[in-house]
């Protein structure tokens, strides 16, 4: 049965957008290369219509959950248009939701053109990768990617836990068990203290939003599963600090260690627009692991992990400053973009305009 929100849905893949906007008393809006644009030809939502759309969308517990919580994360399907990561929400006028786009299809790494140093990743035995930056960042993209190049060249089982279950993987070379918080396991920790039960070689980690779930990742990746996880960082040196963070004083020590010894590397990456505004591209910053990292991170000295990411651009790292101006000088991105990301502002004052 087809739903009213349906053509919407329809529009935003046909103009080529990343997420839907509704909201009571407002007319829908879609994201388009970064900016929000107007749906044309389309009435203002009130907060009853849009309830009345958004419920068709539901099952009765989800849509009690959200009468009850005011909030509701689930994934929607389309056929022939897509999958949609999905959040209920309620706000000053009424009722809301954004619906991010997720393609039916992986893109592979060689689509998405990622450095050499990430494709690397996907041959990893053992040890936990954490794949970073903010919201819409084109972390899911990414993984996603990183997973369907293990599928296709390993026989292992990779296991993925994740709040919505977003790209959809068939079964290639590998066994592959997707696992979503809510209908199939009661929440990331109690499913990742399972999946070291079920012979894992691969566990995707949706969110490492807890101590007990970054516990559990290191000491998964500690037994011999590669392991991936996001956070919403920005760098790596922030990404190990947020990770000691989550534990107790008395408790940090201990996991330095563990993740001096399991840490495997760290992918940080921003999604900016291109020069001409007709699309996006991904920057990365590539953190691989080395002799000296271990002690770097089990001595807490965050800001040497710089000057690794300088001296092994040879094994495929890159910092996140590097990759910006190389973008900026080729005009892929523009000048003023890649002074505001950047950490060196001084060393990007040459592309800012003449006062």
């Amino acid at each position: 049965m087809s739903n009213r929100l349906d053509k919407l849905f329809r529009y935003l893949k046909d103009q080529g957008g990343s997420d839907l906007h509704l909201g009571a008393g407002l007319v829908p809006h879609i994201r388009l290369n970064g900016e929000l644009q107007v749906v044309p030809s389309w009435p203002v939502f009130t907060d009853a219509s849009l309830r009345e759309h958004l419920q068709e969308l539901t099952t009765e517990k989800q849509w009690a959950h959200y009468v009850s919580n005011l909030d509701l994360d689930f994934a929607y399907a389309l056929a022939g248009v897509g999958r949609f990561r999905v959040n209920f929400l309620n706000q000053q006028r009424g009722a809301a939701a954004v619906f991010r786009i997720i393609p039916e299809k992986v893109r592979t790494l060689e689509e998405l053109k990622v450095p050499v140093g990430i494709v690397g990743l996907t041959t990893l035995e053992q040890g936990l990768v954490l794949v970073t930056g903010p919201t819409g960042s084109g972390k899911s993209t990414t993984l996603a990617a990183i997973i369907d190049r293990i599928n296709t060249t390993t026989t292992r089982h990779i296991i993925t836990i994740e709040d919505p279950v977003e790209f959809v993987h068939q079964n290639k070379s590998c066994t592959i068990s997707q696992r979503e918080v809510g209908p199939d396991t009661q929440s990331f920790a109690s499913a990742l203290r399972s999946a070291i039960r079920q012979d894992p070689g691969v566990i995707l980690v949706g969110e490492l939003r807890d101590m007990d779930t970054i516990a559990l990742a290191v000491t998964a990746a500690e037994m011999g599963v590669l392991v991936f996880g996001t956070l919403h960082t920005n760098n790596a040196p922030k990404t190990i600090d947020r990770l000691i963070d989550a534990f107790p004083t008395d408790q940090q020590s201990q996991i330095r260690t563990m993740l001096s010894e399991s840490l495997a590397g760290i992918v940080s990456q921003l999604l900016l627009r291109t020069a001409d505004g007709a699309s996006r591209v991904a920057v990365f910053e590539i953190l691989l692991k080395t002799a000296g990292l271990p002690n770097v991170i089990r001595e807490g000295n965050t800001p040497m992990i710089h000057s690794i990411i300088q001296s092994g651009k040879g094994m495929g790292m890159q910092s996140m400053d590097d990759a910006l101006h190389a973008l900026a000088s080729a005009k892929r991105i523009g000048g003023e973009d890649a002074y505001h990301k950047a950490t060196d502002k001084r060393r990007f004052e040459e592309f800012l305009p003449a006062a």
